[in-house]
């Protein structure tokens, strides 16, 4: 059964196990916005908008919790535990590459 197609950089490493660190796969946040993610790209599926390429990393990243470093220790906190950054993959997706 062929599911949702999305589309990732070239480039992004392939999705971790579930459980396993976060690589920047891009896998989750291109399948749909966490909770933070719906209350920035105002939609509850699709990609999130804040997702970002890096190419000097060649990963994604999360744009809102770029842009909340930057606004101090505090608002990156906040962000990081609302996203759940450091727990670990939790995208329950099974991946497989285009042909």
């Amino acid at each position: 059964m062929i599911g949702r197609v999305i589309h990732l950089h070239a480039a992004a490493p392939p999705k971790p196990a579930l459980g396993q660190a976060c690589n920047g796969c891009g896998v989750c946040c291109a399948a749909e916005p966490c909770p933070a993610g719906m209350a920035v790209s105002l939609r509850r599926s699709g990609a999130c908008s804040a997702l970002t390429w890096d190419d000097a990393q060649a990963r994604y990243r999360c744009g809102l919790l770029d842009r909340a470093a930057q606004l101090g220790t505090w608002p990156a906190r906040a962000v990081a535990r609302w996203i759940a950054a450091g727990h670990g993959c939790d995208a329950d997706i099974d991946t497989a590459a285009a042909d």
